[in-house]
Parts: structure tokens; C-alpha cells; sequence
């Protein structure tokens, strides 16, 4: 994959883009990265779509855990190298088994999901699958996380499906 959309050099950014540059270097993130370089290149909707992703990384209701196992799920669906690779390490992290990775990556059911995980995996996939979800799915992500969670779950979803397709579009490569 070509690298479309390269880190652009502070010196070559216009005013725009500096502060939104600036903004995320002196937040969570420290640094301009992955999504964030190809994203610069409309700095109003780095800056917005970068709240919305510190939120959703950072103040989500959704258990970390979860959460990333819901951002690999999305990244693996529209085959998305970068997040795939950043969110797959920081899955096992948080607990996620290898071989629930090696499934998702694979297209299939991890056999070893239970509980939260195996709820997380269904609702995602037949998200991704159907844009919708069944009631009975529906009714059990709100038993478990109530509706803020089913909503802070949907926006994952639709936040990371979004910024992958725009490193897709951009070429940004997996990191080293």
C-alpha cells in the first residue's frame, strides 16, 4: 500500500492545521499519528472526530476490555492494517485471548468468547453485518450496559470504521 497521505512537516502546515496539530500533541495522545496524519488534511474534522475518539478511548462507559475488542472487531471489518495492529496488542493487554484474535481475524466466532465478551462480539458483528441488531441483542446490550453503553458501543464502532476508512483511502501504513 502507497503511503497517500504522509506526515506533513509543521513548516508546511497552515494556521489551521498547526493548532490542530498542537492540540493533539499537548492532549491524550501526544503526538500526531495513524489516523491523525491523513486526517490533518481537514483540520476542523480532526479536531471534532479527535474529541469524539478521546472519549470514546478514554471516557467510554463501555469497559476498556470491551472496547477493544469492539475497535478490533470494527478495524478487522474494513481491513484496516493500522488499527487492527495498534488495537489487537492492546486487546491481549487488556486481556482478550490470542487465539479470540486469531478467530476475529479469520472472519469466524471465537469458540472462546463468554459472557461480556461473547455479547460485545455478537452485537459488533451483527452490526457491522446487517447495520442493524436484532431485539433480543439489543435487549441484552442494554441489560448489561444500559443505553448510554449501547450507544457509547455503536459510536466505537462507528469512530473506528470511520477513521480506518479514511487511513484506507490515505494508505497509512500498519506501524512498524
Amino acid at each position: 500500500m502507497i503511503d497517500r497521505m504522509p506526515p506533513l512537516e509543521m513548516s508546511r502546515m497552515d494556521e489551521a492545521q498547526r493548532k490542530a496539530a498542537q492540540a493533539l500533541i499537548e492532549g491524550p495522545r501526544k503526538g500526531v499519528f495513524g489516523p491523525f496524519i491523513p486526517l490533518l488534511r481537514s483540520p476542523e474534522l480532526m479536531d471534532r472526530l479527535q474529541r469524539v475518539g478521546e472519549y470514546l478511548r478514554f471516557g467510554n462507559s463501555i469497559p476498556a476490555r470491551l472496547n477493544e475488542l469492539a475497535i478490533c472487531i470494527a478495524a478487522h471489518h474494513v481491513s484496516n492494517a493500522f488499527e487492527w495492529s495498534v488495537h489487537r496488542t492492546a486487546a491481549l493487554k487488556a486481556g482478550i485471548g490470542a487465539d479470540a484474535l486469531d478467530a476475529i481475524a479469520h472472519g469466524r466466532r471465537p469458540g472462546s468468547l463468554a459472557g461480556d465478551d461473547a455479547l460485545v462480539h455478537d452485537f459488533v458483528t451483527e452490526l457491522l453485518r446487517t447495520h442493524f441488531v436484532s431485539d433480543a441483542l439489543y435487549a441484552a446490550a442494554r441489560e448489561r450496559f444500559g443505553e448510554r453503553g449501547v450507544v457509547d458501543l455503536v459510536g466505537t464502532v462507528g469512530y473506528f470504521v470511520a477513521i480506518s476508512l479514511v487511513m484506507n483511502v490515505a494508505g497509512t501504513p500498519a506501524p512498524a
